[in-house]
This record gives structure tokens, sequence and C-alpha cells, in this order.
């Protein structure tokens, strides 16, 4: 039976938190604010509950969910091959509204659905969403709204929609916190980092001035790699031929993926390799659905591959997958697996 707690008083905030973490370990949905709207999450390591929470949005496979952490260094145990320019992004706007997209850690098993070997990352920046992460570990969160929907921007609001799919709905007020009834929620910006240069896949709340005040070279939303051109002044061919150089050095998967077309969101037609967000919608593999609704356009020339960011991003398309590290043999538990995600690398260790 569904259960809802106001999480404004003391007592009933402690009783929801206890009742969320039991139902994540017993593979239950629940919905909780996040600095963006509020998000629908289950599991991450558990493919029973991201199904459970792909049919309580009406979603399918195509579509996976992103994944929230309670700090940056959860990052190194979900992912691997992470660059200099994610790094700084994450050090600069985690907790915040900022999704990365990332290669996947080959050794984790998880199953967050059609991922092409990336997975989306955020640290929100809300207390009761941090609270219940440093409970339960990383969680698969998506918008909490049906397909097609509206983002829910209250506890009510996603009630309305899920109904009895949620075990647990957590009552933070309205996200976000600062906003009136009829302010529209802005997502997460996504920005794909497994390519050979970061590209922005959706702009969100984080603007793109800001990005580039902390990597330069950060590709705009649709942004194309500039091209030498013979006569043009020698700062744009310079400019090009770094372009150039980093484009004939990144692997074929890679080089492919960017030249992908445009995808548009998720209700719309989409090419081969859309993401979505936690909690908003754009057009890569991965859950972008912490958009104002899942109708979000998200640029399809990702960089190598792109997981879903569906809770504070709209659903976003995967860049083509690349080559993976061989996996590792699949004998952890789901507990040591969550484990050793929560646990960060030691500097030089194999990844």
């Amino acid at each position: 039976m569904t259960s809802s707690y106001d999480c404004s008083t003391e007592e009933t905030r402690f009783e929801g938190l206890a009742h969320a973490q039991r139902a994540i370990a017993e593979q239950q949905c629940i919905v909780f604010p996040t600095d963006t709207v509020y998000g629908i999450a289950a599991d991450a390591f558990s493919p029973l509950a991201v199904r459970l929470l792909l049919a309580a949005k009406g979603r399918s496979r195509t579509m996976p969910p992103p994944v929230l952490i309670p700090r940056v260094q959860t990052m190194d145990g979900l992912a691997v091959d992470i660059g200099d320019d994610a790094r700084k992004l994450a050090e600069k706007f985690w907790p915040g509204a900022l999704t990365l997209i990332l290669h996947a850690q080959p050794s984790l098993e998880w199953d967050l659905g059609e991922t092409k070997g990336t997975v989306a990352l955020r640290v929100p920046d809300d207390e009761l969403a941090l609270e219940i992460l440093a409970r339960t570990g990383p969680l698969a969160v998506s918008s909490a709204n049906r397909s097609g929907q509206p983002a829910a921007q209250t506890a009510a609001n996603a009630q309305e929609q899920l109904a009895e799919s949620v075990e647990v709905y957590l009552d933070g007020g309205p996200r976000p916190a600062e906003s009136d009834s009829d302010e529209v929620a802005l997502p997460s910006t996504i920005v794909d980092c497994t390519g050979s240069r970061a590209r922005v896949v959706r702009q969100g709340a984080i603007a793109l001035e800001d990005l580039r005040d902390v990597v330069p070279s950060i590709l705009a939303f649709g942004q194309e790699v500039p091209v030498w051109q013979p006569g043009a002044d020698s700062a744009l061919n310079a400019t090009a031929s770094d372009a150039t150089a980093s484009e004939e050095t990144a692997p074929e998967g890679e080089r492919a993926a960017e030249d992908a077309p445009e995808t548009s969101s998720e209700d719309g037609t989409a090419a081969p390799g859309a993401t979505e967000t936690a909690a908003d919608d754009t057009t890569a593999p991965f859950d972008t659905s912490d958009a104002t609704a899942d109708e979000t356009t998200v640029d399809a020339t990702p960089a190598a591959t792109t997981p879903d960011t569906s809770l504070d991003a709209p659903d976003v398309e995967r860049p083509a997958e690349s080559a993976a590290p061989e996996a590792a043999p699949a004998a952890e538990t789901e507990d040591s697996q969550r484990q050793d995600a929560e646990t960060p690398r030691a500097a030089g260790s194999e990844s």
C-alpha cells in the first residue's frame, strides 16, 4: 500500500526516510524531491526495480534512467576513462543541476536499459535527496511523471500521475524550492563527456557560459566541430586545426557518433542512440526527464556513448558504443558491487 510522508517535521521525515530505505531494499520505487523536480527512484543495481520504474513512467528500455549519487567520489566506482574536463565540471558544479554522460564501469552487473556502454551521473543539490542517497547508495532516477506529461513539481502531482506504482512518496514541498506554482522548472544541463571534446546535449539550468568558464573547449548544443577554411583568419583556423586533430586521433566509434544526425525528444522521432536524463527528457539513450515535461530536445551528435539522464534532464540520445574493456567475471553480489561503487578508486589503480 502506498504511503506518503510530510518531511517538514522531524518525526515524519525520519519515518519516511526509513520506509523509503526499506522500499528500495525490497526493489520497489519511491518518489522524492530533488533540486530540479520530483523524481521516481529505484535501486540502480536491481534490474527488476529498474523495470518497475520504467513501467511506472510508461517508458521502454531504449530510454534508460540516469543515476543519482551522493558524492563526487562515487563517480569513480561507476564510470571509467573519466577525462580531465569531466572531473573539472564535476568538481565545480556538483552537487548541482549538471548531468555528466560517461563510460560505464564494465565490471558492474547492472541493467539500466540500452545504455550503449554509458552512464549518466549527477549529484543533486537537495538535502532530502542527499539523505536518501546516503542511506541507499546510487539510485536510478527519472522525473516523477508519466511519459509525455509535465514533470511533477510537488509530491501530490507525482502521486496523481504514478499512483500505486510507487511504494513511498516523500513530500518536501514544491521544487524548485524557490519557485512559484506557475514557474516552469529547468532541468539539469546534460554534458556528454565520452568523446574527444565535451559536448552539451541538453541545455538546462547551468548556462553554457558558466560551463566554458571551467572548460573553454566545450561544444554548445548543436554546435559542429569547426573545419579549417582557406583564407580564414589564423585564430579561426587554429581552433579548427586543433579540433580536427583531436577528431582524427579519436576512436572510430567516437567520430562516427559525432556525425550522427540530430534527434528529438521522447515522443518525437529519434535517431538511434538517443539518451534520457533523470527527471527530464532529451535525445540520448539516457532518460532526461527532469525538465518541465518529457519534451526536451537533445543534441544527437554525441561523442562516444551517452547514458540516460532522466531525473534532471529530458530524454537524450546516447552516442554510438565504443569498445569497452573486458568485463570482470560476474561473481560479485549486488551488495558488494554497490559497496565497491561507493569506494573511490586509488590513484593509479586499474579502472
